[in-house]
Formats: C-alpha cells, structure tokens, sequence
C-alpha cells in the first residue's frame, strides 16, 4: 500500500508505450483519434539496444581483476575464473541472456528492476532471474537491498512446481488448500492487458511470500561469548503460502562459521537513475509528462486535419440530399434537392482550420527535449557539420555520451554484485 502511487505512475507510464492497439475514440467526436507518440517507445529501444550491447559483449561480461600480488599462479587462476564463468552464464545457464535482455526493457519504464541469483536444485545449477520490480517488496522505510531488514519476493508457482520442491526436500511436506488464488496486482493487470492477454479460467497457480528476514526463532537463539542468549535477531528465508498462511520452508540466510552471522546476499538492485527513495526513476517518471503532452498535440493534429477535410456544417430545412449520412467520397457528385436560389446560400459549413503550425511546432520541440534526455549523443551528432575536425566531433560525442555513460555505469556496478554472488555459489 505504500507504494501505490509508485504503481500507479508506472502503470501510466506504460501506456505511453502505444502497444496496445486502440480503437478510434468516441471524445470529442466519434472516429477522433487514438494515436500514441512513439517517443517513449523510441527511447526505451534505443536504450535497451545500447544497454545489451554494452552489458552482454559477444566475448562474455565477466572480468577478472587480481587485487594483491600479482604472478603467474594467480594470473592462471584469475583465467580460469574468468573463462569459466564466461562458459557459465553464456552457455550454461540457458535463462541468463533472455532474462538480461528483458530487464534491460523493463529498466526504463519502470526505474528500478531486480536479478535473483541462487543454486536451483530442480536444474542442478546456479540460476539468475529477472525480476520485475512489482514482485520485489521491502518495508516503507527501506533505502536499499543491504540495510533493510525485509526482503519478499512475490512468487508464482504452480502446484505441481510446488510439489517437485517438496520431493526435493526443498519444501515442507504438507498438503494445502486447493484453490489458490492467483492475485494479480495492478502493474501485472496492465502489462496482460497491454499484451492483449487475459485471465478467461482459475488455474493452479498459487502466490507465495519468499521473505528474507531476522528472526529470534525460540530454540535457535543467538548466544554471546559467555553462552547467554543475547536477543539478537539473526538472517532466515521465510517461505509462506500466502492464502493458507502456511509456512513452507525457514531455512538459515547466513555461513554458521561466520562470527557476525551477517545475510547472505542474493538479490541484485538494477536502477536507471536514482530515485528519491528505494526505487529508481525510469523513462515514465523523467519524460512521461513529455510523452503525454506530445500524444495529446499529435491526436489534436490528426483530429483537425480529420475535420478539415470532411467538415460538417448547417444546411437549410428545405434542402435535401441523397444519401445525406454517408460522406462523400473523392471524385463523387450526389444528387441535390434545392429550392431556388443558390446553393451556396442554403449550406453553411463550420470554420474547421487546417492544423495548426504552431502545434506541429511545438510537438516538435517536445519531441526533441524528449529525445535529448537519453540519445543526446546522436543529436550532437547530426548537430554538427561536415567539416568539423575530429577532436571536436570526438569530444562532442564523449559530451553527449557522459548520460548515457553514467547508466551504463550503474548497470555495471550492479552486474558485478551479481557475479560476486554467482563466484559464491560456483565456489
């Protein structure tokens, strides 16, 4: 509930996509247009084009860095991580590179997305997931993945998924209610509806609340040096079927052999640019108003070139023409019945104008401001003549890249976190 208005601007912002294919609207008359500028569009694909160029280079994204002595054993070894974990997350783990992928679209819209990286007994490796960020829910006062004391992530699963967790061990072996709900909050009611899916049948999917959080669990205290209990809440994953309030699973979050017993991680925060909270702002949030302004102008345009060009008007009550509802088409003459005098007397049409300059103006300058904010480096360049030295075209694009850049290097710092934790499991 604390983040409903968050949900709300994200669910708006979605709809600047204009994926979704509207019927010609009925306001402010019928047949009046239903067009979205792609503004928003353009900006999330030439984003996420660049972002998994950049993320995802053909050779693999892992790196290795040798802190310390460097020689040759170390320098093998450095090798043998770094070509190993290439293998992995290219080859390996199938879901690794489409999952990237998807993020890097959400990224914009939404500002702020997450990875789950963890061992997955079914597949018998480790697993990176894209999760989207209405899944990922922490307290009202947290600022980020470390400090907070609460991390749930919101799961769909089937029964029969359930159940292979339980054979597995994985889960607890009760048996729960039939009929699991499988609520849908209001992110996912609009991201179905803008794919033109819809719910027509209850299934057996079940919601359930992976919690990451410090318990004081009686008979698993934690005891200081003297063997006393010390009140110390300590790092546990909590799994509950959210219907049934049953729990499934608790399991330990940290090593037994570490002293400060601290949490282990295992969600990575991806963000487009920082926010003022716990979530990022995207695309929806910088340039939304933008985008909502330049599809208003662009529909009014359409609507009075609409007008313009099959006007209506009055005509006097003894004028009679055929087929006086349907409108004429190019090259058509109907026939008319007309008291004397002339015609043009008895038809009065309405003073519609032709579009107007001054709108197609400013949407243009909407668009440009819009654009500017993520390919600010391509307006340099198409900005710049022929004949400019090539310091100065360099130095321009660095200029109008620095944005861009400082995305990219958010993304980076949130990429190693996630391979740190893979090395950990892989270790």
């Amino acid at each position: 509930e604390s983040r409903s208005e968050w949900e709300k601007t994200y669910t708006k912002g979605l709809e600047l996509l204009g994926a979704k294919m509207e019927e010609d609207r009925s306001e402010p008359f019928e047949g009046a247009s239903a067009g979205t500028h792609p503004m928003v569009a353009e900006s999330v694909t030439q984003f996420q084009a660049q972002a998994y160029k950049e993320l995802l280079p053909s050779g693999g994204p892992v790196q290795t860095r040798i802190a310390g002595l460097q020689n040759a054993e170390t320098e093998a070894q450095a090798s043998r991580v770094k070509h190993f974990m290439n293998f992995l997350v290219t080859e390996e783990m199938e879901e690794f590179d489409p999952d990237m992928d998807q993020l890097l679209f959400y990224l914009p819209l939404s500002g702020s997305t997450f990875k789950k990286v963890y061992y997955d007994n079914i597949l018998g490796r480790p697993v990176s997931k894209f999760i989207p960020a209405q899944d990922v829910v922490v307290p009202y006062t947290a600022t980020d993945l470390i400090t907070t004391p609460r991390i749930t992530h919101v799961l769909k699963m089937t029964d029969n998924e359930i159940l292979k967790q339980q054979l597995a061990g994985f889960y607890r072996d009760v048996d729960l209610p039939t009929g699991g709900a499988d609520d849908e909050d209001e992110v996912d009611t609009k991201v179905n509806e803008i794919q033109g899916i819809s719910k027509t049948f209850s299934d057996d999917v079940r919601t359930l609340l992976e919690m990451h959080v410090e318990l004081d669990i009686e008979g698993f205290e934690d005891l200081d040096a003297q063997g006393e209990i010390s009140g110390l809440k300590l790092p546990y994953i909590v799994t509950i079927d959210k219907d049934s309030q049953t729990v499934l699973a608790i399991r330990r979050n940290y090593r037994e052999d570490d002293p400060l017993k601290k949490a282990i991680p295992y969600f990575v925060h991806y963000k487009f640019m920082p926010g003022l909270g716990f979530y990022g702002f995207g695309l929806t949030h910088m340039i939304g108003g933008l985008g909502r302004a330049a599809t208003s102008i662009l529909r009014q345009l359409i609507d009075a070139g609409t007008l313009s060009n099959l006007p209506g008007g009055f005509k006097a009550r003894g004028i009679r023409v055929r087929n006086s509802d349907e409108p004429i088409q190019p090259g058509e003459w109907r026939d008319i019945d007309a008291p004397g005098g002339a015609i043009r007397d008895s038809i009065m049409p309405l003073p519609y104008k032709e579009p107007s300059a001054t709108l197609a103006q400013l949407l243009g300058a909407l668009v440009e401001g819009g654009r500017r904010f993520v390919s600010v480096a391509d307006q340099q360049a198409a900005n710049m003549g022929q004949e400019a030295p090539v310091g100065t075209t360099v130095a321009l694009l660095e200029r109008g890249m620095k944005v861009m850049s400082a995305i990219h290097k958010r993304l980076h710092y949130a990429q190693k976190k996630e391979f740190r934790i893979l090395a950990r499991i892989v270790s």
